[in-house]
């Protein structure tokens, strides 16, 4: 049986608004990927589909779906910034 761990998740912009708080703590089976963390964050009301096109960085690295996270990593959301 897989262990379980819990990792902060940092938010910033709509998705800190949508939250109502600056960090989330996720829980996820050890293992786990980024694309794993995706989902968790997707069952949280504040999310839904808001995660697409967000990018995540894992101890201040950005991370493509299939790099793990593993107890005590560090981890943002960052959403997509647009300009002109």
């Amino acid at each position: 049986m897989k262990g379980r761990f819990e990792v902060p998740v940092r938010l910033f912009g709509r998705h800190r608004e949508a939250a109502g708080e600056p960090v989330l703590p996720v829980e996820l089976a050890d293992g786990a990927t980024v694309a794993d963390l995706k989902t968790a964050l997707a069952q949280h009301p504040a999310f839904g589909t808001s995660l697409d096109g967000a990018a995540v960085a894992v101890n201040r690295t950005y991370r493509s779906d299939e790099s793990l996270v593993v107890e005590g990593d560090e981890v943002a959301i960052i959403p997509p910034v647009a300009g002109g």
